[in-house]
């Protein structure tokens, strides 16, 4: 029997396997997509990234300039991180089985945190762009739409998960609904909610990288300049500035989360 189970599994990945290797091949070739001189042009770009992307003394010159646009990028999108997830927890808390305060606003709730998510960031400062013009609120709300969206899926899942037992424990001694969430539900979910937070201002630090270029602002802006300018080592310390940055934060966060949980 277990023979017979092992063969039929290994049948299906097999299947499996053959279907995405007929679907990868039938793309490249609709795309005209060359495999063999992709391969071979892994070299040459090696080659000129070396002799292309090396930070010379010239690009270093430009790092105090690079540092200021690169501290407004960050506070941009702790900003728009920290004030969306006040509004996606109060819609979160609307849209939860756990608290939610009746099915209608459950609903909307829901819709909202659906309809935001699924709309990509890039298109938020698109649409933006023509209302605010290039300017910074153009990308601040274009992070704060899209992080609403994320962060009342992510808050509304989180309350979800909480026990019932303490709830209704609360809701049987006559406990008002803000007592409920206030006593029972915020402080364990907390440690959830910081730690999705601070995943946000990850990501979010990310994405106002393409969103400056577009809004013509921070970092993003610094980057689009150089690049047409084909100033490609200050391009580099750019890059390399991000890279940076990203660690730092992500590895603070990481500390900040193995505090808390």
């Amino acid at each position: 029997m277990n023979i017979d189970v092992f063969r039929k599994k290994k049948q299906q990945l097999t299947i499996f396997a053959l279907v995405i290797i007929g679907i990868t091949l039938l793309s490249s070739n609709l795309t005209d997509f060359d495999f063999m001189h992709s391969l071979l042009s892994v070299p040459e770009a090696f080659k000129w990234m070396g002799s292309n992307l090396l930070i010379t003394n010239e690009a270093l010159e430009k790092m105090p300039s690079i540092m200021d646009k690169l501290m407004e990028t960050i506070f941009l999108s702790i900003a728009a991180t920290t004030t969306a997830s006040v509004l996606a927890l109060l819609l979160a808390l609307l849209g939860s089985q756990t608290t939610k305060v009746n099915d209608f606003f459950s609903t909307l709730s829901r819709f909202i945190a659906s309809v935001f998510r699924n709309i990509p960031i890039v298109a938020w400062a698109l649409i933006l762009l023509l209302s605010f013009g290039q300017n910074a609120l153009t990308g601040y709300f274009a992070l704060f739409l899209s992080t609403l969206g994320f962060l009342v899926r992510a808050f509304t899942e989180t309350i979800d998960e909480t026990s019932k037992s303490s709830v209704e424990a609360l809701q049987a001694t006559g406990a008002t609904y803000f007592q409920v969430v206030g006593k029972a539900v915020i402080p364990e979910c907390s440690p959830q909610i910081i730690s999705w937070i601070l995943f946000m201002i990850e990501t979010n630090i990310r994405s106002s990288t393409l969103i400056g270029i577009l809004t013509g602002t921070g970092i993003g802006f610094a980057f689009d300049l150089y690049y047409k300018n084909m100033n490609y080592s200050v391009v580099s310390l750019i890059t390399l500035s991000i890279i940076a940055v990203v660690i730092m934060i992500e590895l603070i966060s990481n500390y900040v989360r193995r505090v808390i949980l």
